[in-house]
C-alpha cells in the first residue's frame, strides 16, 4: 500500500528534495470507498497505514529535519460508515438526523444535484431505513455533512483543534467550498445555471449562501489561535472570487487553488478526454491568475496532483527521447511562478501515465463509475480506456513510486496496490541519484535557486510575447533585479520576439 513506516524510511531523501512542506492524502480510519477520502473516524489513523504512533513518529521526524506537515481536511463530507451517519440513517428523531441533508420521501423527489463518481450522476441517494434521500455530492457512500447545523461545525472544530495540538502545521481543505447548501434544495434551471454561475454546477455547489460565515467562524475559532497554513481545493472558485477566500483582511484562509490550468484541453461533453489546446490559452490562464493577488492575498501553482495525470504526460511529451526534457521544462514552470509551487512526488523523476489497457487494472471510483456508466448507455469502451490514457485517470497519478529498477521498482516486496509503470527500469530514483543531468538533480537545483534568489518567490510577473504559441516567456522583477525566464514547448528550435536585450544576461540554469 505504501505506508506511515515507508514515508518514515524515506525522510532523508523528502529532506534532500529541498520541500519546505509535505501535504499527505487523507490517512485518517477508512473504509477506502474513495481512497481515503471517506473518512469514518477523524482522529484515528487506518490501518492499513499504521498506527498513531506511527504518525507521531512521522510528525517528529519531519520536524527534526524542518519540515512540516499538512493535512488533508475532509469535511464537506464523511464516509456511510462513520458513527454519526450510522447513526442520523437509523430513525427520523435520531439525535445526529440533522448532522446530514435529508430529504422525506413524501415530499417527492428532490431537486437535482450532481454526485460525482455515480453511474446515475445523482448526488441524492434513496434510504429505505426511513423512506427518505440524503445528499452525496460524491459517491454514495460520502453522504454531505450538515454545515447548517452549528453542533457540526463544532465537532469539526473540536477534531481541527486535536490535530493542531498534536504538532501538525496545517491543512489541505478538500472540496471546503462545497460545504454550504440552501438547505430548500431549490430547482436549479440550466437557464439560471448559465445566467449566475458560468453554466456550472461546481460553481453553484462553491456559492452557498454562509460559506464565509462558516470560514471566518472557523478562522476565529481555530486558525486564527495557531501558527498554521491553511490552504482551500478551490472547486468552483473563479478569478472574480478566489479574493473572498484568501484575502488577509477577511481572516478565511491563507491559499487556494483553481482548477482552471487543469480543466484546460478537455472536450466538453466527454469525460476527461483532451482534446487540442493552444500554448496561448494555457499562458493566458496562469497570467490572469497571477493578476488575483499582485496587491492582495497570496497564490498557489501546480499541474499534477493525486486527482490529475502525471504532468510530463498531460503538459508535456512523455515519449522517451523527450521525457527528460519536458519534466524540466514543467518544473522550470512550476519553481520560478510567483505562488506557492505544489508538486506532487514522483514528478521530481519524471514519472509518466500508467496507460493501462484494460479496466481491470483501474482502482479508482471515478474511472470504474464512468466505464458503469458508459456500459449501461451503450458508450464506446474501448475510446474510453484510449482516452484515459492521455487525459483522464487519476490513477495515472497514482501509481506506486519508482524507487529503483527492481521488481515492483522497490515500492514492495508483496503485491503492490496498482500496477507499477513498466518503465521503472529507466525511471527511478536510484538510477538518477547520482547522475548530474537528471530531472531529480534539476529539480533540487532549482529548488535551491528558487530559496536563495526572492525574485522568483515575491518578484512581479510579467508575461512576453503573448501570442508565441511555441514559447512560454516571462519576466520575474524585484527591486530593480530581472530574471527573464524562457520555456519552449515544442520539439523544435522556437523563436521568441521580447523587449529586452539578453545579451550579456547570465544563464541562472
Amino acid at each position: 500500500m505504501g505506508d506511515l513506516k515507508g514515508i518514515i524510511s524515506k525522510l532523508d531523501y523528502i529532506k534532500s528534495l529541498g520541500v519546505d512542506i509535505i501535504w499527505l492524502n487523507p490517512i485518517y480510519s477508512s473504509p477506502n470507498a474513495d481512497n481515503g477520502y471517506d473518512i469514518s473516524d477523524y482522529q484515528n489513523i487506518m490501518k492499513e497505514f499504521g498506527t498513531m504512533q506511527d504518525f507521531d513518529a512521522l510528525l517528529k521526524g519531519l520536524h527534526q529535519r524542518g519540515i512540516k506537515l499538512v493535512m488533508d481536511l475532509v469535511v464537506n463530507h464523511s464516509s456511510d460508515e462513520h458513527k454519526w451517519f450510522q447513526e442520523s440513517r437509523k430513525s427520523r428523531d435520531n439525535p445526529y438526523r440533522d448532522y446530514y441533508h435529508w430529504w422525506p420521501a413524501e415530499k417527492g423527489k428532490p431537486a437535482f444535484r450532481p454526485g460525482a463518481f455515480e453511474a446515475d450522476g445523482s448526488g441524492w441517494r434513496y434510504d429505505k431505513t426511513t423512506d427518505s434521500y440524503y445528499l452525496h455530492y460524491f459517491n454514495f457512500k460520502q453522504p454531505d455533512l450538515n454545515w447548517e447545523n452549528p453542533k457540526v461545525r463544532q465537532e469539526i472544530y473540536s477534531m481541527m483543534r486535536w490535530w493542531l495540538d498534536k504538532g501538525i502545521d496545517g491543512f489541505r481543505m478538500d472540496v471546503i467550498p462545497f460545504i454550504s447548501k440552501d438547505t430548500s434544495f431549490p430547482v436549479i434551471t440550466q437557464e439560471e445555471l448559465n445566467k449566475n454561475y458560468q453554466g456550472r454546477w461546481d460553481v453553484y455547489m462553491g456559492s452557498g449562501p454562509h460559506l464565509h460565515e462558516y470560514l471566518q467562524e472557523m478562522n476565529r475559532e481555530v486558525l486564527s489561535k495557531y501558527d498554521c497554513i491553511s490552504l482551500a481545493e478551490g472547486a468552483g472558485m473563479l478569478t472574480s472570487t478566489a479574493l473572498n477566500f484568501v484575502d488577509a483582511d477577511r481572516n478565511e484562509l491563507n491559499m487556494g487553488y483553481h482548477f482552471e490550468g487543469t480543466n484546460l484541453g478537455y472536450i466538453p461533453g466527454y469525460f476527461k478526454k483532451m482534446g487540442p489546446y493552444s500554448l496561448v490559452d494555457f499562458k493566458k490562464i496562469y497570467s490572469d491568475w497571477d493578476a488575483v493577488y499582485q496587491t492582495k492575498g497570496w497564490g498557489t501553482i501546480y499541474l499534477g496532483n493525486h486527482d490529475q495525470p502525471r504532468m510530463t504526460s498531460r503538459w508535456g511529451n512523455d515519449a522517451p527521447e523527450y521525457q527528460s526534457f519536458s519534466s524540466k521544462l514543467l518544473t522550470t514552470f512550476l519553481l520560478s511562478m510567483r505562488g506557492t509551487p505544489y508538486y506532487y512526488n514522483g514528478d521530481e523523476i519524471g514519472m509518466v501515465n500508467a496507460k493501462f489497457d484494460k479496466i481491470e487494472d483501474y482502482r479508482d471510483i471515478e474511472t470504474l463509475a464512468e466505464y458503469e456508466r458508459l456500459q449501461k448507455t451503450g458508450g464506446d469502451l474501448k475510446q474510453f480506456i484510449e482516452d484515459q490514457k492521455t487525459g483522464g485517470a487519476r490513477d495515472n497519478g497514482r501509481t506506486p513510486f519508482q524507487w529503483n529498477a527492481t521488481p515492483n521498482a522497490g515500492f514492495t516486496e508483496g503485491n503492490p496496490w496498482l500496477k507499477v509503470h513498466p518503465n521503472h527500469l529507466t525511471i527511478n530514483a536510484e538510477s538518477q541519484e547520482n547522475d548530474a543531468d537528471s530531472t531529480l538533480n534539476y529539480f533540487r537545483k532549482l529548488v535551491q535557486l528558487r530559496k536563495k534568489e526572492p525574485i522568483l518567490i515575491y518578484g512581479s510577473y510579467t508575461l512576453l510575447d503573448e501570442e508565441n504559441e511555441n514559447i512560454y516567456a516571462y519576466l520575474r522583477e524585484l527591486n530593480g533585479r530581472k530574471i527573464l525566464v524562457l520555456l519552449n514547448f515544442t520539439s523544435q528550435e522556437a523563436l521568441f520576439s521580447i523587449p529586452i536585450a539578453v545579451e550579456g544576461a547570465k544563464i541562472l540554469l
